[in-house]
């Protein structure tokens, strides 16, 4: 990965569309768990609504952030890419994902064998680790999403 600037970050396609457009937007009023986390430092926030089916999938999720654009972005395809996961299978990829993120090998994302980062517009998030400072405001919704699984 060629270093880039933060200023490079915030024009990517699928970070601006998702800080513009963000999905499951919508707070959910009776979820079967919801979970929040805030960064004190920066003012960003997260609040995660989620309900299960039948078949103990995720169902729905609603997803509301504030702050920049990177946690607004991270927030939206966080509520995308677990919707129709199992609790487990959500637990998994959150710690493929964590583990993606604060891990040292540049190559990481090539070598991974999550299939679900790889393919999915999630691997837009993997260029933020050039500035360590913002990999918080990435990881600020797996943080959310992590406590309210154990709880």
């Amino acid at each position: 990965m060629s270093p880039g600037s933060l200023d490079d970050i915030y024009r990517d396609r699928v970070i601006l569309d998702h800080c513009r457009n963000p999905r499951n937007r919508r707070t959910l009023e009776s979820p079967d768990f919801s979970c929040d986390a805030i960064n004190p430092f920066c003012g960003d926030e997260i609040h995660i609504q989620i309900n299960l089916g039948d078949n103990g999938r995720i169902k729905e999720v609603g997803c509301q952030s504030e702050g920049c654009a990177i946690n607004q972005a991270a927030g939206s395809l966080l509520s995308q890419s677990i919707c129709g996961l199992t609790v487990d299978q959500a637990g998994n990829l959150s710690t493929k994902f964590v583990t993606m993120m604060k891990s040292k090998s540049p190559d990481l994302v090539s070598n991974h064998e999550d299939e679900i980062i790889n393919t999915s517009e999630l691997v837009a998030l993997y260029q933020v680790r050039q500035f360590p400072v913002r990999i918080k405001c990435v990881l600020l919704a797996w943080t959310a999403l992590n406590k309210g699984l154990e709880g």
